[in-house]
């Protein structure tokens, strides 16, 4: 055994209940709050153009049903890997317990892929290096902050949630006061596809929830603490994309939006004479937040997988002094640095749309299942059986529909 760390089997190799129904809010809204709205608001404009509210809306809804599944599920089973443990629970099959937990780690490391990309995009704004150094330089921080201990990482995440919100609202509000962007003459005209492949970018946004669940071993009175905390930062979550992408389309010609590499910082130059660097400064540290989150989550994933032997143990060692996977924190951090490397901005979020989907699918199913056999729940949250066939059923088609513009 490597010094420092506890063997998985070990029955003192347990990670630290430090996080309290607030911190795991913020955990959430900060996973949520990063690349969704600083790196792919753009993306989205440039696909369902002036309808971009209506796909942020439709996002919100089919994530919302999925969000529900998972609040039933936190409350039954408060584990790490959590969607490998419901879908145990409900097929009772390792094989597909194991695939769904790589591929919830495959979008971690993805999604984090992208806010990297999203970070590089905006420090153009201050300093010019090439793409491979900002990504070795971010990986290192953001190893060395999940490493350090869930209770510090979770600080940092908090503060940095409460920033980036705050700014994000001074938009919202200055929005509704600013000049309204007139409209371009070769404007496209949008229709039902558009909207929906707007949406299904837009969906990226809302992942997080899902992250919540995985450091669920480190909740406080997880059983009521991790549905409550869900509901509130998707609310939170929903209210604030939706005001911004209508601030975005209301003052900011399409086209422009679709081509900047920064742009929130390009919003931000439309509604203030603030000076657009600080906004480009909060970009960047709220995409950090962003991917600290990712990379938190993927470890604990790696840590959980292997406490259910279906990974080699050395994925669950706890190093003594941290209370922290580490090996797992660094194994991710370099996976990281090789997607944001090899692939660009539009696959990497795509890519994270789908393999989420698949997993949000097979995890409604599950729900499905255990409900129908063990329909009520008298310690904690129950929805209702309608809500994880509607999950599946539009995760379904939304993972048809994003393999489609990835083939495309």
């Amino acid at each position: 055994m490597a010094r420092g760390y506890q063997d998985v089997n070990e029955p003192t190799a347990s990670l630290r209940r430090t996080i309290s129904g607030p911190l795991l809010v913020f955990y959430g809204v900060g996973t949520m709050l990063g690349a969704g709205i600083y790196a792919l608001i753009g993306e989205v404009a440039g696909s369902a153009g002036i309808y971009a509210p209506a796909a942020f809306a439709i996002a919100a809804v089919i994530a919302g049903l999925t969000a529900t599944s998972f609040a039933e599920f936190s409350s039954r089973y408060p584990k790490s890997a959590g969607e490998a443990v419901y879908v145990s629970a409900g097929f009772a099959n390792t094989n597909l317990a194991l695939v769904v937990g790589l591929l919830i780690v495959a979008s971690g490391i993805v999604s984090s892929g992208v806010m990297f990309r999203g970070f590089i995009g905006y420090a153009a704004t201050f300093t010019s290096f090439p793409d491979w150094a900002g990504f070795l330089a971010l990986a290192f921080v953001v190893c060395g902050l999940a490493a350090w201990g869930i209770a510090q990482s979770l600080v940092v995440v908090a503060v940095i949630t409460i920033v980036e919100t705050g700014v994000l609202l001074l938009v919202i509000a200055a929005g509704f006061t600013a000049e309204a962007a007139l409209p371009s003459a070769a404007a496209p005209s949008w229709g039902i596809a558009s909207v929906f492949s707007g949406a299904v970018l837009a969906f990226y946004a809302f992942i997080g929830f899902e992250d919540m669940v995985n450091i669920a071993e480190e909740v406080k009175n997880p059983r009521r603490t991790m549905p409550r905390a869900i509901f509130f930062a998707f609310a939170v979550t929903t209210l604030i994309y939706v005001a911004i992408a209508w601030v975005a389309v209301r003052t900011t010609p399409i086209d422009a939006l679709a081509q900047s590499e920064a742009p929130m910082a390009l919003i931000f130059s439309r509604v203030s004479s603030f000076p657009v660097l600080w906004i480009s400064l909060i970009a960047m540290v709220a995409i950090v937040n962003g991917a600290l989150v990712q990379v938190v989550m993927a470890s604990r994933v790696l840590y959980g997988l292997a406490r259910q032997k279906l990974l080699p143990e050395w994925f669950g060692r706890i190093n003594r002094r941290t209370r922290t996977p580490v090996l797992s924190t660094i194994f991710i951090a370099a996976c990281v640095f090789s997607s944001a490397s090899l692939l660009p901005l539009d696959t990497l979020a795509r890519a994270t749309t789908l393999f989420l989907l698949i997993v949000f699918t097979l995890v409604n199913l599950a729900l499905i299942r255990v409900k129908l056999k063990d329909p009520h729940r008298a310690d904690g949250f129950e929805a209702p059986l309608i809500i994880p066939w509607l999950g599946a059923a539009s995760a379904a088609a939304f993972a048809v529909f994003s393999a489609i513009e990835i083939i495309r």
